[in-house]
């Protein structure tokens, strides 16, 4: 009988151990791919930050088309993933649909907000961000024209627009914002060609600054900008390194905090709604040695302070998701 026990016990043993084996972590990507240098490669450096420091290992995919969401989701709650991220507010309906027949698996959306037990929403003002940049740009603008491309056209894309337009306000009233969307359907994320084309349209109309919250799309944007000698703003990750000496800053969205919060705090993570802003780092402007020449002290002073008085509360940026409604820019 003891040696049964014995042997029941060490099975046991075993099987708890598999189990813990198999929750692993999961990320899926947005469409646009893993490596866009920009939403899906900030949230995969999360993942990667999280792995190299605690030696585990995490699955991933890359999505394929919109078909898939719902099927990827199934697929690694199957397996045992937990949890499992998503990056990108378009996963929303096909989470909707799973979470409830996974009520032990735990479940993050990144930029939406799914209302169930065992999801973390978590989005970012992007807005704040959005409107640090904008001032430099006013304040690095020669033409007194800056420009603004959008992925696709959605209130979030809107969302850092608004705000960027407002911060070019705010530095220099008389100044001019140009803003066009790539597209109307998730392809353009990808589409750096229309990107390039919608740069040389700005640039024709006098813009000297182009900000890119386009995913992918905003490669081609500053890949042109550089190439016809004006400054680009990165977005998501940093993207200054891209074009040194060209790139006058990136709108810093910390969706790699995101990644490597939700994987650390594993199974046992608290779910809910979770924003992330300039008053807990989870946005701000990126400065390195690559854009240290275009961006002065007095600039970066302005700026600074700006970002204190949102911060603390002092300074409110108006959201354009709020009402659908921006006071510095016309869509």
């Amino acid at each position: 009988m003891t040696l049964m026990k014995s042997l029941m016990g060490a099975a046991a043993a075993m099987a708890l151990t598999a189990g813990a084996a198999l929750a692993e972590p999961a990320l899926i990507f947005d469409l646009g791919g893993k490596f866009d240098k920009s939403f899906n490669e900030a949230a995969f450096n999360g993942a990667q930050r999280w792995a190299e420091e605690t030696g585990e290992t995490f699955r991933e995919i890359e999505l394929q088309s919109e078909a898939q969401r719902e099927q990827a989701l199934r697929r690694f709650a199957e397996v045992g993933a937990n949890p499992i991220v998503m990056a990108g507010f378009a996963f929303a309906d096909a989470l909707g649909q799973v979470a409830a027949d996974y009520p032990d698996t735990k479940f993050v959306i990144i930029d939406m907000v799914v209302d169930a037990p065992n999801v973390r929403s978590v989005v970012f003002n992007e807005h704040e961000g959005s409107y640090l940049v904008g001032m430099m740009a006013a304040q690095a603008s020669k033409s007194g024209t800056v420009g603004f491309i959008g992925g696709m056209d959605i209130p979030l894309i809107r969302k850092f627009a608004c705000g960027y337009a407002q911060g070019v306000m705010a530095a220099n009233p008389d100044a001019k914002v140009i803003a066009n969307m790539t597209g109307t359907t998730p392809a353009a994320w990808n589409d750096p060609v229309k990107g390039s084309e919608l740069t040389k349209a700005q640039i024709s109309q006098g813009a000297d600054v182009v900000y890119a919250a386009a995913g992918g799309t905003g490669v081609g944007v500053l890949q042109t900008a550089a190439d016809e000698n004006i400054l680009s703003i990165g977005v998501d990750s940093n993207q200054n390194h891209l074009h040194p000496g060209k790139v006058l800053t990136s709108m810093m969205k910390r969706v790699d905090n995101a990644v490597f919060a939700a994987f650390t705090d594993g199974v046992d993570m608290e779910t809910g709604f979770n924003v992330m802003g300039l008053a807990n780092g989870g946005v701000g402007y990126a400065m390195d040695d690559n854009n240290a020449s275009l961006v002065n002290a007095d600039m970066q002073s302005a700026v600074d302070a700006a970002s204190a008085k949102i911060a603390s509360g002092e300074l409110a940026v108006h959201d354009y998701m709020s009402d659908d409604s921006c006071p510095a820019l016309n869509f």
